[in-house]
């Protein structure tokens, strides 16, 4: 058996996958970000089922973690995936603030300039002929768009009134059987910001989203067809 070539090829293929998940691992680790290591898990999982049926489209890129589970995810299946944000930072990633980090704050700018860790990001991972950067506004890329999505993932500004307008603009676009996934959700008010968490339960209200199980903080809705939906948005 070890000198048949048909088991070599196997090997060589067990080799390179190994490498290759290394490679992601060690990619991931060095990425800034918020996710924890089993809700990206989460992410590529369901992901990885989404990207069978359409393009995904997620609002909030940051430097790219989410982008490397969502977009390896869509690789496997030859889908695409448009990671929308402004990329001068949320409410909270401002000087002065929680969660302000200094190495995405540009002096020549005067402000946070995270486009360049995402491009970084996006080559080192092979991920450019997959991932779309959208440098905008969730609404702003919202309103001429017409593409249903299978995966709609909202992990941008945490205000209300920002989640919401997420919400309102592309829960309309996410086709049946697809996904909606919602970040930071904390049902104790003592641990976290309650926005996320009171967009998903108005998503639940709705009556047009099947809740699975969360991982950490990431909620997980799966897209009722519309023979089984309830009340309108």
């Amino acid at each position: 058996m070890p000198g048949n070539p048909a088991f070599r090829q196997i090997q060589v293929a067990f080799l390179e996958a190994d490498v290759h998940m290394h490679r992601f691992e060690k990619l991931i680790e060095e990425t800034k970000g918020f996710l924890d290591p089993a809700e990206g898990r989460r992410l590529y999982d369901v992901a990885l089922e989404a990207s069978r049926l359409g393009p995904f489209l997620e609002i909030g890129s940051y430097c790219g973690k989410s982008a490397l589970y969502l977009g390896s995810a869509c690789r496997e299946n030859g889908q695409v995936l448009f990671s929308i944000d402004h990329h001068r930072g949320s409410e909270e990633q401002q000087p002065g603030e929680a969660y302000f980090d200094p190495d995405l704050y540009d002096d020549r700018q005067k402000q946070i300039d995270t486009l360049p860790f995402l491009r970084r990001t996006l080559a080192r991972a092979g991920l450019e002929d997959t991932v779309v950067p959208l440098v905008c506004a969730s609404a702003v890329a919202a309103k001429s768009w017409s593409t249903p999505l299978a995966l709609v993932f909202i992990d941008g500004g945490h205000a209300f009134e920002t989640a919401w307008l997420d919400y309102t603009c592309w829960s309309g676009h996410i086709m049946a059987g697809g996904y909606l996934l919602i970040h930071d959700i904390f049902k104790d008010p003592a641990k976290g910001g309650q926005a996320p968490y009171d967009v998903y339960k108005r998503a639940l209200a709705t009556d047009r989203y099947e809740e699975l199980e969360m991982t950490g903080t990431l909620g997980v809705l799966r897209r009722r067809s519309e023979g089984d939906a309830g009340a309108a948005v």
